[in-house]
């Protein structure tokens, strides 16, 4: 089930975030970066602040699974533009179409909103989401591609394809 998050959703979120995190950053940045006592406590204050604005200037979604948090996505919009900010899934449920269906929640919203075009930061050494988004039409912009250790991908929102 795909549901708008909640303020009572924040530890289970932060949890979430930082187990995802720990999969792509374990082994290229220090532990402490991603999964040490104050990362966790400002990765909780950041979702807070994400839950508080979402409507007009974005969303966050919870994917649950018999009442257990699963999954996790983030936007904020303007100027007709959205950022996907984060997309997370538990590890313990990757390949479950978890993601997707956080994905298409998110398109949902846009397309509402009339939001034409999108985009996101992946890490450069995520493949597996940089192949996940690739598969959901995103694509690089080659004239802004990069942000310090971050792909910036692109996706036009209006054609399902990203075409």
């Amino acid at each position: 089930m795909i549901r708008t998050a909640r303020p009572d959703d924040l530890d289970a979120i932060a949890a979430l975030h930082t187990r995802a995190r720990a999969t792509y950053y374990r082994g290229r940045v220090p532990e402490k970066v991603y999964g040490g006592e104050a990362e966790v406590a400002r990765s909780r204050e950041g979702w807070a602040r994400a839950v508080a604005r979402a409507g007009s200037e974005g969303g966050v979604f919870c994917a649950e699974q018999d009442g257990i948090l699963t999954g996790v996505a983030a936007f904020r919009t303007a100027d007709g533009q959205s950022t996907l900010t984060q997309l997370h899934v538990d590890p313990a449920h990757w390949r479950h179409g978890t993601g997707a269906a956080l994905h298409a929640a998110c398109l949902d919203a846009w397309r509402r909103a009339g939001v034409t075009r999108a985009r996101l930061e992946v890490y450069e050494h995520n493949t597996r989401a940089q192949s996940f988004y690739a598969a959901l039409g995103w694509r690089p912009e080659p004239a802004a591609a990069r942000s310090g250790s971050h792909l910036t991908l692109w996706l036009c929102v209006g054609d399902p394809s990203g075409e």
